[in-house]
């Protein structure tokens, strides 16, 4: 089944699948050593990403012809995997030549835009988050932590190596919580200052290092609106390629109910009763207030909240 297509369920309407959490691609990771004569089959595929944006062909495919795709791409292509003996690559475009793309019939948007609006199936957002990723990661790492020494991609994308002392480097995801956090028949949503204008969401950190996912959710949520947590209970996760992370979904009951907001962190937090966020949930608050969208895993989270589920 080519990776532009995936099969859908009645389940599917019920429970939507959590964006770029479905790869239809098999990573073949047993390819990566050499993957040139994979990339001149005339079957080879090629997505196009720059920076934010992706290029998708007229017809709405996310993997054009690699042939096509290498007329745009700056740089050594990634591997991906392979679907149905059809090898996929990820290219990198410089964003300066969406005007010219355009105009030669490619469509360009952004991931967010492409999962929001449902433009793709979710197998082919899966690919092209991984896709994201590494590009964002090989952008990042271009010098060994080591010596300082600029580092030479191998492994078709998914290594970098030091020429002068021997370091072998590896894409990392980083790891976050998203928490809703519930106390009785309210649940806690907040908003940072870089959100659409009348956007709550749940709360999220990064995982310290040494810290368990129940105590970063405990730690975040203290240090964001002054809230102390007791139970935590994981839900779902969620890759999240901007840059790169993997969102930990969770539930988590109050132990405290009083908000001090910290102003660094967040612009402003508050408790939301069943009715409001329903309200939220159906684009007819009396505010305006919304929450995420269905690409998103708080999304997810709050519909849990809605169908009875606690920590």
């Amino acid at each position: 089944m080519p990776a532009d297509t995936c099969p859908h369920t009645v389940a599917d309407d019920l429970h939507p699948p959590l964006a770029y959490t479905h790869n239809g691609l098999d990573r073949a990771a047993h390819l990566r050593p050499d993957t040139r004569a994979l990339l001149e089959q005339p079957e080879a595929r090629g997505c196009l990403l720059g920076g934010e944006a992706v290029a998708i062909g007229a017809d709405g495919a996310a993997f054009l012809p690699a042939t096509a795709a290498r007329l745009w791409s700056r740089g050594r292509p990634i591997f991906l995997g392979m679907q149905d003996d059809m090898p996929h690559f990820a290219f990198s475009f410089d964003p300066a030549r969406q005007e010219e793309m355009e105009g030669a019939g490619l469509q360009v948007s952004t991931l967010r835009a492409i999962a929001a609006e449902g433009l793709a199936p979710s197998g082919v957002l899966g690919a092209l988050a991984s896709a994201k990723a590494l590009l964002a990661w090989h952008g990042r790492h271009r010098y060994c932590s080591n010596c300082g020494t600029r580092t030479q991609m191998t492994d078709s994308g998914w290594r970098r190596d030091c020429p002068s002392c021997g370091g072998q480097h590896f894409p990392r995801t980083d790891p976050a919580v998203i928490m809703l956090v519930i106390s009785g028949e309210r649940c806690l949503l907040g908003r940072s200052a870089h959100f659409r204008p009348n956007m709550y969401s749940c709360l999220a950190g990064f995982v310290e290092p040494g810290e368990t996912m129940e105590d970063a959710v405990r730690r975040e949520t203290l240090e964001e609106v002054g809230v102390r947590v007791s139970r935590v209970r994981y839900m779902d996760c969620q890759p999240w390629p901007f840059p790169m992370s993997l969102m930990l979904g969770c539930l988590a009951e109050a132990a405290s109910g009083e908000l001090t907001l910290d102003p660094a962190e967040i612009e402003d937090a508050r408790w939301f009763s069943r009715d409001e966020v329903e309200q939220m949930l159906a684009g007819d608050h009396p505010q305006e207030l919304f929450v995420p969208g269905a690409e998103a895993i708080a999304r997810h989270l709050v519909l849990a909240f809605m169908a009875g589920e606690r920590a």
